[in-house]
């Protein structure tokens, strides 16, 4: 119960959700005599919102601090050139990020973006590292395979041998992710692959599980390539989604840090 509670009271508090609310009470109240003050403001308040999180330079403002503070596995050619925590790791852990079902398409096809992301990361590590192991997560939703199953697909089509993935499929959130993990790898050091926007979380949470996580971030959307572009100051869709995603996670690693876990 408190899963699901949480889950619903978290997409309740994203920008979307909210400026749904506030328009919509808005409207209501402005057909009041007495409260059409009120609802103008709601209204006003709920279109400022909605500006604010769409914005290309506001939204890379608030996901940046997250993708930054952890940084990208650069590219190298030989083992011999890897940092030595990562050249330890026999395993490397793909955390889950979503698909669709649609019949005919393929598993790459399949991906969320940010699922798309993460694996092509873990393709490019288990090159590196050709003794170590991949460790796929995700659930299952309804009859459909899981989650997991979908990326190691999508894995075997880029190339990596099926004696090398093993699946951890009874998982919900990244909590879950952390205590499923413990059980397969103990406190070896492994790569932990996940959108850099997620990563601190992800880093907080295995890490209060006991494990020893090599943080190789993927799926950066707030690329900064030191100029400056006029469209920088328009609003699009992606923007919400990239606000959304640095709301989310605050609102989440807030959440671990009141139980303790942060």
């Amino acid at each position: 119960m408190l899963f699901w509670f949480k889950k619903l009271l978290g997409y309740l508090l994203m920008p979307l959700p909210v400026c749904l609310v506030l328009l919509t009470t808005g409207a209501v109240l402005m057909f009041t005599a007495r409260r059409a003050r009120l609802g103008r403001t709601l209204v006003l308040a709920a279109a400022a919102l909605l500006l604010v999180g769409s914005n290309k330079l506001v939204s890379a403002w608030l996901v940046r601090p997250l993708e930054a503070q952890y940084p990208a596995i650069a590219d190298y050619q030989r083992t011999a050139q890897l940092p030595a925590g990562l050249v330890e790791c026999q395993y490397v852990l793909v955390l889950g990020a979503g698909n669709g079902n649609q019949p005919g398409l393929s598993a790459l096809n399949q991906l969320s973006p940010s699922a798309l992301s993460r694996i092509a990361e873990a393709v490019r590590l288990l090159q590196l590292l050709p003794e170590a192991k991949l460790a796929l997560s995700g659930p299952a939703v309804g009859r459909h395979p899981s989650h997991a199953v979908v990326l190691g697909r999508a894995a075997l089509s880029l190339g990596i041998t099926e004696d090398r993935i093993v699946f951890i499929e009874k998982v919900r959130d990244t909590e879950d992710e952390s205590l499923a993990a413990r059980q397969l790898i103990g406190d070896a050091p492994f790569a932990l692959v996940t959108s850099a926007w997620h990563m601190p979380r992800a880093m907080a949470l295995f890490r209060h599980a006991g494990l020893n996580p090599v943080p190789c971030p993927a799926d950066f959307t707030a690329r900064d390539d030191g100029d400056w572009h006029w469209n920088d100051l328009l609003w699009d869709i992606p923007s919400l989604e990239r606000s959304t995603w640095a709301v989310r996670e605050r609102l989440g690693y807030l959440w671990i840090w009141i139980r303790g876990r942060g």
